[in-house]
């Protein structure tokens, strides 16, 4: 019976597998909940025009920008990016932004 190249390839490399460390999963560094003054503004001459909700004034690393921007573009179900302290969302979705950051613990305000 022939074996499955899985298999070929596990009883060629065991040794080496066996002695790579077990690492844990990748996750998304949490900065420590603290309050901050984020402000969710509406800015139209990004995007040719088109509106883009604007959250600034975060305070903290990169990483924790990126995975704040992260777990509100999933929980909103659109697009956007994080880079420069701060986090573009596609469209105008103001109100939902300063909810979900206030249930997060943030102080949040909705500007223009």
């Amino acid at each position: 019976m022939p074996q499955d190249w899985k298999d070929i390839l596990m009883s060629r490399y065991a040794d080496e597998l066996a002695a790579l460390p077990e690492e844990a999963p990748a996750e998304i560094p949490v900065q420590p909940q603290r309050k901050q003054r984020l402000v969710v503004s509406i800015d139209r001459r990004r995007r040719a025009g088109k509106q883009v909700t604007l959250v600034s004034g975060f305070d903290g690393d990169e990483a924790s920008l990126a995975a704040l921007g992260t777990l509100l573009r999933k929980r909103l179900g659109v697009g956007g990016s994080a880079a420069d302290g701060e986090i573009l969302l596609q469209g105008d979705v103001r109100d939902k932004v300063v909810s979900l950051l206030k249930e997060m613990g943030h102080a949040a305000k909705r500007g223009n």
